[in-house]
């Protein structure tokens, strides 16, 4: 990704609810580049990260819920074992 108003981040989420956990997962869905089950890799804007804060907050119990959202240096290689894949970053279509 050659955008430099966007930054890669880690979303993390553990959703105690099916109904929640699934509006979260399809929220999430726009956002993600790669990851799995409930930890995405995601490239946003401040704006783009400010609205995914904003909808998560809307959308969990912070009772029973939790959301982490880690920036990541884009610099560093992953590593990946087994099956793992490296996310997707050539491609964007704003819509």
């Amino acid at each position: 990704m050659h955008d430099a108003s966007r930054s890669l981040y880690l979303v993390c989420y553990d959703v105690s609810c099916p109904k929640r956990l699934y509006r979260v997962h399809r929220f999430l869905l726009a956002y993600k580049i790669g990851g799995q089950k409930s930890f995405y890799e995601c490239w946003m804007t401040p704006a783009e990260l400010r609205d995914v804060r904003r909808t998560l907050e809307d959308l969990i119990n912070p009772e029973e819920d939790r959301v982490h959202i880690f920036q990541l240096d884009p610099r560093m290689k992953s590593e990946g074992l087994g099956i793992a894949t490296q996310p997707k970053t050539d491609v964007f279509l704003i819509l």
